[in-house]
């Protein structure tokens, strides 16, 4: 492949980047679309003190991973295989509880509190704020119940 075809490809993809992201502007607020184009918290922690999860209603799986010294969550981070608003939602979880106590993030940890973050979410991809808040609530019960026994950690997937 010559230099100028290499070019003529780059140039491509960059405008079909831009056409996908003017696209999603229609959908998402900026902070989301930052969010996902970013990959913002999206990233498997072996031997998390807390863990999680989740299959939604839709069929997405999202599992959330903390780290957690004195009860405050250091790294919150997750995975998934859902679609752009699950890994939105994903991130702003995640975002939202990072550097929070425990009792922190449980009080603000919601759907509601979630989409008011991003600034929005499509009516029809409300369930994926739902997801994600209910995998966080999952990881740090999680983590409540092996406070005690902190060998277990090291037993999960």
């Amino acid at each position: 492949m010559s230099g100028k075809e290499e070019k003529e490809i780059e140039e491509f993809l960059k405008k079909m980047e831009e056409q996908i992201y003017e696209e999603m502007r229609k959908i998402y607020s900026q902070k989301a679309i930052e969010l996902l184009k970013g990959q913002v918290n999206r990233k498997r922690v072996d031997k998390a003190d807390g863990y999680a999860k989740v299959k939604g209603t839709c069929g997405d799986t999202m599992e959330m991973f903390l780290r957690i010294n004195n009860d405050v969550i250091e790294e919150c981070s997750f995975e998934t295989d859902g679609c752009g608003s699950t890994q939105i939602c994903g991130s702003a979880a995640t975002t939202l509880a990072q550097g929070k106590t425990i009792l922190e993030a449980l009080g603000i940890i919601s759907a509601d509190n979630i989409i008011k973050f991003l600034g929005s979410l499509p009516e029809s991809d409300i369930h994926c704020a739902q997801l994600a808040a209910e995998t966080l609530r999952r990881a740090i019960a999680d983590y409540l119940a092996n406070k005690s026994y902190p060998w277990r950690k090291h037993y999960r997937p």
